[in-house]
């Protein structure tokens, strides 16, 4: 594990050591997906076959998990036969996982897909799936077919997840959301005014929104399949709405106070029962539910020296205590699925780069490097990648990158993009 200190940014915070780009060193997982095999004649299925096997070569080399084999290796090895698979030639090109697809017309006409995972070294099958093709799903058979692949490792199926995020693409904010690789942007609500901070419910069946649809900064709950919505705190200016790992709080920012300053609450969803967490004359925003919903994270100056810190408390409002030193402005905490790591945003010389503070070694590991601002970190569900908004190409646009840096791919491109959110 490699990791390189810079000098200069020890002077930035000074009691906590500064790194680039943190490399956890566990090699991934060769594994082979030759091109699937076509029994039909149709163009439909050729097609078919062609992009759920560019979607799911795209999502295994995502994982960081799983490493896809280069495709001129396929070339030392005959003829696939799905039906007879010859372990000790896949073994012979460094292939642990073999993923077998194949496209084909099942006893109605329609095409289905069909793939199937083989251990190569226990040269034994694992697991199958079969899916009916149907149009707009190709995407999404990839997708689940790849989340296979997580399972078998223990991980946190991501392929199939969405992100939510706010884009005024089509005249004034609204929210929307997406797959993960940016695919299928999809408008979700249809307000005509300013809609904001969209955070998804545990279930990913709903999310919760700030909206201005009654002239004020409420908080709402929308349930996106349904189609239905409900009001939930429509007092005060009320924002920065999250779910508890649990789905039955919400913790959310709001000038309910006689002060008018934004404190943080917590609602019970049962009773639609609210209380204050934080009693402070400074402005306390950005709640972050721990993975266990036992503390929350949060952004504060209360020291009042104009320099907003992050701060934790135990979700009953006790026990806060601070966890970010040095630097003039430290915002946005997003916790981590495992509970180690909170991401947030750091203002350096007029720069906002997206830091990661690892909560056992009190180390700050730098994932952003460039001359823009990066905000709104969110990580995905299982913690080896986080989305974040930037205007790094002239537009804020939101973008994916790795927990150590590497690999920033750029998601949107209509209009301007901000605020996602990754549900974990």
């Amino acid at each position: 594990m490699g990791l390189v200190v810079f000098a200069a940014a020890l002077t930035v915070f000074p009691q906590q050591e500064v790194t680039m780009k943190i490399s956890e060193g566990v090699p991934m997982i060769p594994i082979a997906l030759p091109d699937f095999v076509l029994r039909s004649s149709s163009p439909e299925a050729r097609d078919a076959a062609r992009e759920i096997h560019n979607v799911l070569t795209s999502d295994v080399r995502y994982s960081r998990v799983f490493q896809p084999l280069p495709a001129e290796y396929y070339r030392y090895i005959g003829a696939l036969d799905p039906d007879k698979i010859v372990f000790k030639d896949w073994a012979s090109i460094q292939a642990r996982f073999l993923l077998v697809g194949e496209v084909k017309d099942d006893s109605s006409g329609r095409i289905v897909f069909e793939g199937k995972i083989y251990d190569v070294r226990g040269e034994s099958y694992v697991i199958g799936k079969r899916y009916q093709l149907e149009s707009g799903s190709l995407r999404l058979i990839a997708h689940r077919m790849a989340d296979e692949l997580m399972r078998l490792y223990g991980e946190k199926p991501i392929f199939s997840t969405k992100l939510v995020f706010v884009s005024n693409r089509d005249g004034n904010d609204e929210i929307y959301m997406m797959d993960y690789d940016g695919g299928g942007q999809t408008r979700i609500t249809y307000n005509k005014v300013k809609d904001y901070m969209p955070a998804w419910s545990p279930d990913q069946r709903s999310i919760v929104y700030t909206s201005y649809k009654k002239g004020n900064a409420d908080l709402y709950i929308r349930n996106i399949y349904e189609g239905t919505e409900s009001l939930v705190a429509g007092k005060g200016t009320s924002f920065s709405g999250t779910f508890s790992p649990d789905g039955k709080k919400l913790a959310f920012c709001s000038s309910l106070t006689e002060e008018g300053n934004a404190e943080i609450y917590v609602l019970t969803l049962a009773d639609m029962k609210t209380k204050r967490l934080t009693y402070n004359s400074a402005t306390e925003t950005a709640p972050s539910w721990s993975p266990t919903g036992r503390e929350i994270a949060f952004t504060t100056d209360r020291l009042g020296t104009g320099s907003p810190q992050i701060y934790i408390m135990d979700a009953e409002g006790t026990n806060v205590r601070k966890v970010s030193f040095g630097g003039n402005y430290h915002d946005a905490p997003a916790w981590s699925p495992s509970g180690d790591r909170i991401a947030f945003i750091s203002r350096v010389e007029n720069n906002f780069d997206i830091y990661v503070l690892n909560l056992r070694t009190n180390q700050i590991t730098k994932l952003t490097e460039s001359n823009a601002r990066n905000e709104t970190p969110s990580w995905s569900p299982d913690g080896r990648h986080l989305v974040f908004s930037s205007n790094l190409s002239g537009s804020i646009q939101i973008y994916s990158i790795d927990y150590d840096g590497a690999n920033m791919k750029r998601l949107t491109n209509r209009g301007e993009n901000k605020l996602p959110n990754w549900t974990n």
